[in-house]
Order: structure tokens, then sequence, then C-alpha cells
């Protein structure tokens, strides 16, 4: 994932005509959401062009970066679940396909994403494809890997990349060493490691995911990552051993680690995970107002750049599947979903068709003027998630999942699958100052942000 000052709008200028008219909600009424879903998944499916003759499936026009795409398309699989219309299947499919990457690995990592390719990158993608096999989205066939395969093929990969070495453990930001960031550790990275591997625990029941979703926590919470009262700040610097945390929080960060310790409670019925997870829902409060969510690092100073935009979808998405999972929750929850989803749709009332969303769903039903895939996708990830009491609940191998387990994908991606020329002593100094940059942008990004 890329941070970009871009920020999250196509065209805006040509859509800023806003009226009194909105999406309508009825939040006690199950036709109505389906209908208010599918008025803002037509507007998000307007903005993607990688369907179109001469360009590429499963891609986004500028400014919007390749993670964000699949974390577009698994918003459409949601879509599909929740409402059973599958008008986005095809395209949905059709982009998965395109973008599993080469050929030998099958593991979402494209050769043409290398020089901007992190763990939360291929992560974003790899959940999609977790999606498509706990909703019973029918495999590819045709000698394609099967979704649950993608699944475990991201985490295979991103399982050998666990960095023992430094910080005594924990995933990189970057993948390869040549990217900006290598040397940072993130949470987000982490935190979709984890949730990948619970899920694939609570799908196959195999106990190697649940050994790796409890180390990915437990260091996380030794690092510092995460709190001891469950907030998730944004990373840190292994060249200092990780001493130093970036203390931002973001919505996509309590959402990922929420999903994830729903699934290891639902298979394990642990009262360890109950506590965690009830902290953890009690830890997002600094993300509501008037149980309204709001991205409080950046709506209220207006500094959220393109990818920062869509970070309430995430957190939205799985608080749905939270309640699914761990219905005991549902009393937390509701209110926050409920409340959010009839704000973020009162305020989608801009554009020709007047369902264009803007940012900020605590603007009592004015509309932010910001336009984009972010904006659009969160109010649709939101309002969709309240249909969780009709969703028949994830899929696994024993209880109705239709797509094939292959333990073995993922398990030939050489640590390195590019060849580089020779390293020289100008490149490693080269490298040493890129790196400082980008540590010292991320902090004074960071400082910027808060003040």
């Amino acid at each position: 994932m890329k941070f970009s000052s871009t920020l999250g709008a196509l065209g805006a200028s040509s859509i800023l005509l806003s009226g009194t008219a909105a999406v309508e909600l009825d939040i006690n009424s199950p036709d109505s959401i389906k209908q208010a879903a599918k008025a803002i998944s037509a507007n998000l499916r307007q903005m993607y062009t990688g369907d179109r003759p001469g360009d590429v499936p499963g891609n986004l026009p500028a400014p919007y970066y390749w993670w964000e795409c699949g974390a577009m398309f698994n918003a459409f699989i949601d879509y599909w679940y929740y409402t059973g219309d599958d008008q986005y299947n095809k395209i949905t499919t059709q982009a998965l396909e395109h973008q599993i990457g080469d050929p030998k690995y099958k593991a979402f990592m494209p050769d043409n994403q290398t020089k901007t390719l992190g763990n939360d990158d291929q992560a974003f993608w790899g959940m999609a494809a977790m999606s498509a096999a706990e909703n019973k989205l029918p495999d590819l066939g045709n000698g394609q890997p099967s979704w649950l395969a993608l699944a475990q093929a991201t985490f295979t990969t991103q399982k050998d990349r666990w960095d023992s070495a430094n910080c005594g453990g924990g995933l990189k930001w970057q993948i390869f060493t040549f990217n900006n960031g290598y040397n940072y550790k993130n949470t987000i990275s982490n935190g979709c490691f984890f949730n990948i591997a619970a899920r694939l625990y609570k799908y196959l029941g195999t106990d190697s995911y649940a050994e790796w979703a409890e180390k990915a926590w437990e260091w996380e919470l030794a690092t510092g990552l995460m709190s001891k009262d469950f907030h998730f700040y944004d990373g840190t610097d292994d060249k200092t051993n990780c001493t130093n945390i970036n203390k931002i929080q973001w919505t996509y960060n309590a959402g990922v680690h929420m999903a994830g310790a729903a699934a290891m409670w639902n298979v394990t019925q642990n009262d360890k995970w109950r506590v965690r997870l009830k902290g953890l829902i009690d830890g997002t409060s600094v993300f509501f107002k008037d149980n309204v969510m709001t991205e409080v690092a950046c709506e209220n100073n207006g500094k959220c750049d393109t990818d920062q935009r869509s970070f309430k979808a995430y957190l939205s998405r799985w608080m749905g599947y939270t309640a699914i999972v761990a219905p005991w929750t549902r009393e937390f929850i509701d209110p926050l979903l409920k409340a959010s989803a009839q704000a973020a749709a009162k305020q989608c009332n801009a554009g020709t068709d007047q369902t264009s969303c803007g940012l900020r769903w605590t603007n009592n039903g004015v509309n932010d003027g910001s336009f984009g895939v972010g904006e659009q996708m969160a109010a649709l990830e939101v309002v969709q998630s309240l249909l969780y009491p009709q969703a028949p609940g994830p899929a696994t191998a024993k209880a109705g999942g239709i797509s094939t387990s292959d333990p073995n994908a993922g398990s030939n991606v050489p640590a390195t699958p590019i060849t580089f020329n020779p390293v020289t002593t100008g490149d490693k100094a080269g490298a040493s100052i890129l790196t400082l940059l980008i540590l010292v942008g991320i902090l004074v990004g960071a400082w910027w942000m808060v003040s």
C-alpha cells in the first residue's frame, strides 16, 4: 500500500452538483438496504475501467494503487453475498484471475507490480480470494488455482517472509529490498497476515494456521504495534529494533484484526479470544462520534490521502463479518453499524445520479465534496453490512465450502523471484539515503496529520 498526497477524487469538479435528494435507506428494512446498496454499488462500478478494451483487468485508473482494486472487488464479493445480486461477479472473477501473477507461483504477485509491491498490497488480493472461498463464489477451473488456494498461497509466501532477524519477528512493509519502506514494519501488513491465517484456520481447521495467527498477534502486542487496551498503531522501523512506534491509528488496522479475532473465537470458543475480541471492539471507540464512524487521523483536518479515504470500508466490512461469526458481539456492533450506515447514506446525494458519496459521515447529511473509489466503497460496505442477520455465514470445508484446498500453494515462490545486477557501494549508499528519506517522511507525515 502506497500513501499518496493526491486527494481521492475522480473528476470531482465535474460531479460537484448536489441536491437535497440522497440514497434512501431504512435501516430496518432489508429491501431498502438492498436498494441503497445497489444504487451505491452502481456508482462505484462506473469508476472501474479495467474491463474496457485496451485496459487491464484488476487495475483502477490513476491515482489509485493496485491494492485498492483488490479491496474493491472484495466489496463486490460482499455485495453479492449480502444481496444475492450477481451483476458484478463476472468482472470480479476476470479481475482476480488476471492479477494472479506469474503462473509458476500463483500468489497475487504480478510482475508489473514488483516495483511497489508490499505485503499489505498482496494481502488485500489474498483476502478477496478468501472472501470468494467463504462466500462460495465458484472456482475458476480450467487449471487455475481455486480461491482457497490463492488465499493459501498468499499466506505461505508471507509466512516465509517472517523476519525473525529484526525485532524478533514480523513482516516488513515492502517485499523487495529495493523498495522504499523496506525497513518499516507496519501493522496493516501483519494484521492482514493475521486475518488470513485466522480465516484459513476457520475454513480448514489446520492447526498451523492457528499457530501463525497467535504468533502474529503476540508479536504485535510485544512490539507495541498493538497496545494492551487494543489500540493499533501504524508501524515501526526495524533499523531501530522497533523501539519507536508511529502511533497514528487507522480504522482498517482495527478492522482486519477484529475479523481475525472473531474467526479465532468462532473456532476455539475460547475465553481468551472472547476477551481479546471484546477489547478490540471497545478500542474502536476512538473511531466513532455519536456512533458514526470517522477516520480521526485525517478527516477533520482535511488531510486524508487517496488510500486513507477507503479505510472505513474495511472496518465496516469486518464489523459485519464479526457480527456473523461471533453473534454475542451484535449488541455492541449493531448501534455502530446502523448509525454509521444511516449517516453515510444520508450524504450520498451528489453527482448527476445523486448517489455520489463523500468522505465525512458526521456532517449531518452534508456532502463534503470528496468523491472517489474509497469514499464510495466505504459507504457501500457499511450499508450492505446491515444485511448480516440474513447472511448464511462464511462457508468452511466441513460446512458448505466448495473451494478446493491446496496446502502446497505458494511454497515454490523463491525469496527473491527477480534477478538483479550486482549491488555496488554506491547502490548501497543510495538505498540507505532513500530508506532514511522514506522513514523521515512517514514521521513528518504523522506529525503533520495530527497537528
